[in-house]
């Protein structure tokens, strides 16, 4: 596991970074975690922190993940990310 600095950001500011791959695709590992974080979304109101790679550096957010499939996890206002874009995640 490695350490990464990242610029906490809002949900609302997503869509203006250009997300792109992970040094490390971590897929099949977040699917399985994610399971939890939209149970805790869903029922709790509670918030997972997710760090994810764009063009400008890491970003993270703390918010609520309402739904996930495959390839994208939904949050809490519509916003996606591809989950081959997460670097860390913590709930």
């Amino acid at each position: 596991m490695f350490f990464t600095m990242a610029t906490l950001i809002s949900k609302e500011e997503i869509p203006t970074y250009k997300l792109v791959p992970a040094f490390i695709d971590k897929t099949q590992t977040w699917l399985r975690e994610l399971g939890y974080a939209v149970r805790l979304g869903n029922s709790f109101k509670g918030k997972t922190a997710i760090t994810f790679e764009t063009t400008n550096g890491p970003r993270t957010v703390e918010t609520t993940v309402w739904y996930v499939d495959e390839r994208f996890m939904q949050l809490k206002g519509g916003t996606v990310i591809p989950l081959q874009s997460v670097i860390d995640m913590h709930f």
